[in-house]
């Protein structure tokens, strides 16, 4: 008798645990406490591969501009009919309907419980117009991957690109077997016209002028984490991680 009493009392504390468990999980991601995310950091730093993995572990959607005018334009929605009027005039697509295209985007079931941005903010305006739609109950984290401009420019003079595959090497830092060749299928591997050394150099220009100043503009709201971009993607993901458990 007094065994199954114990018994019972046992699986009853392990009941309670449980709850007071998915409760704690639920609150962390829940519509009233949802976390957003900015990644941070110069062209070539490894931001694209970052969001993927880090939306992935998290549970929250990766929006990226690039992606957000890819989608409007191909669906021709109204405000990818603004966006291609001004693309197709060979001007810069104004923050207006940028803002317009991510507010959009947002305000979609998916992201209820947060979610991460990838290329934006890229000016103070925008930083400022995401302040002022941003909820008070909001998590904001910043992640800046801090990576030289000496190492970005050697990361994109080494990148070789297949052909046939889009399989992706780096003569410095992962060179395929045999120079000049694939080793997935055999095709030829060349170097992008847009990571040659003074283009990746003009990209920097106009990061270091125009994206830059974030870094200072979320520092001083006290939501800013530095990450050393210079490792290898894993030892960055699993640092990046901390900062976000940390948040």
């Amino acid at each position: 008798m007094h065994y199954t009493m114990k018994l019972i009392f046992l699986c009853f504390c392990l009941f309670l645990t449980s709850i007071g468990g998915n409760v704690q999980a639920q609150d962390l991601s829940s519509p009233s406490n949802p976390k957003v995310v900015i990644l941070l950091g110069p062209p070539g730093s490894g931001k694209g591969t970052q969001a993927v993995r880090i939306s992935k572990e998290l549970g929250i959607p990766h929006i990226s501009t690039g992606d957000l005018f890819r989608e409007n334009i191909s669906q021709d929605t109204e405000l990818g009919k603004r966006a291609k009027t001004f693309m197709n005039a060979g001007k810069l697509v104004p923050d207006e309907v940028v803002l317009d295209m991510l507010f959009d985007r947002v305000a979609r079931p998916d992201c209820a419980h947060g979610y991460l941005l990838d290329g934006f903010p890229r000016t103070l305006p925008q930083a400022e117009a995401l302040e002022k739609h941003l909820a008070k109950n909001v998590q904001l984290i910043v992640l800046d991957l801090e990576v030289p401009d000496e190492i970005i420019v050697k990361r994109a003079e080494g990148r070789l690109t297949c052909k046939s595959c889009g399989n992706v090497y780096n003569k410095y830092f992962s060179p395929p077997l045999k120079e000049g060749v694939c080793d997935k299928c055999g095709g030829e591997l060349i170097q992008r016209p847009d990571d040659k050394a003074d283009v990746v150099q003009e990209r920097l220009r106009v990061y270091h002028s125009q994206t830059a100043p974030l870094v200072e503009f979320y520092a001083k709201k006290g939501v800013l984490q530095r990450v050393d971009g210079t490792k290898t993607p894993e030892v960055v993901f699993q640092a990046l991680m901390q900062k976000l458990k940390k948040g």
